[in-house]
């Protein structure tokens, strides 16, 4: 089996590649989607997150994801803190995930991990692809979202590893910035090359 990372600045469009990738029929763990389970109603985080950060908690028992946000923002210390909690519960879900494709023996799988290069995921991948798009078209899709400012903008990009250092390493780079047609056939490109 083959394990893919998917990666990419804020902006560049991972989210759509891996929806591409899914579309594929490959098999994808999105560490976000991860993230946010494990800070639901329910989750395996909320406890410790809850404990570490008083008064995160939200009114339906799952972490009030816009105050643990507030809370960690711009103090390195706290994220570190909530690193030390998620990143270890995401990495387990990740586990699972491809014990159970390696078990269905699907010849290809997708680790969408934002920080895959930041937190030296890419040890854990086969091939990398990243997916990249010209400065202006990330800078208009980020500020396109609700609550982002250019502040917001810059403190995620000071913690992102530089575009052309990700494509630099990547074994793979996929344009996002010219159009859906051509991001997916280039997707579609390589897992025709690895599957």
């Amino acid at each position: 089996m083959i394990v893919l990372g998917l990666t990419g600045s804020v902006g560049m469009g991972k989210s759509t590649a891996a929806a591409m990738f899914r579309r594929l029929r490959v098999p994808v763990h999105d560490s976000d989607a991860a993230v946010h389970r494990l800070q639901a109603p329910g989750g395996a985080a909320v406890a410790a997150i809850a404990a570490a950060f008083p008064g995160v908690m939200g009114k339906d028992c799952g972490i009030d994801r816009a105050a643990l946000g507030r809370r960690v923002f711009g103090d390195a210390a706290a994220l570190r803190r909530l690193e030390r909690i998620v990143h270890p519960l995401v990495r387990r879900s990740e586990q699972r995930f491809l014990r159970q494709a390696r078990a269905r023996r699907e010849p290809l799988v997708v680790l969408d991990v934002p920080l895959l290069f930041e937190t030296k995921g890419e040890r854990r991948c086969d091939k990398v692809v990243v997916v990249s798009a010209p400065r202006a078209v990330q800078r208009a899709r980020v500020m396109a979202r609700a609550g982002m400012t250019e502040d917001r903008f810059r403190a995620i990009l000071a913690k992102q590893m530089p575009d052309r250092e990700k494509r630099r390493r990547a074994d793979y780079v996929v344009p996002s910035g010219l159009g859906r047609r051509v991001t997916y056939r280039r997707l579609a490109g390589i897992v025709r090359e690895l599957a």
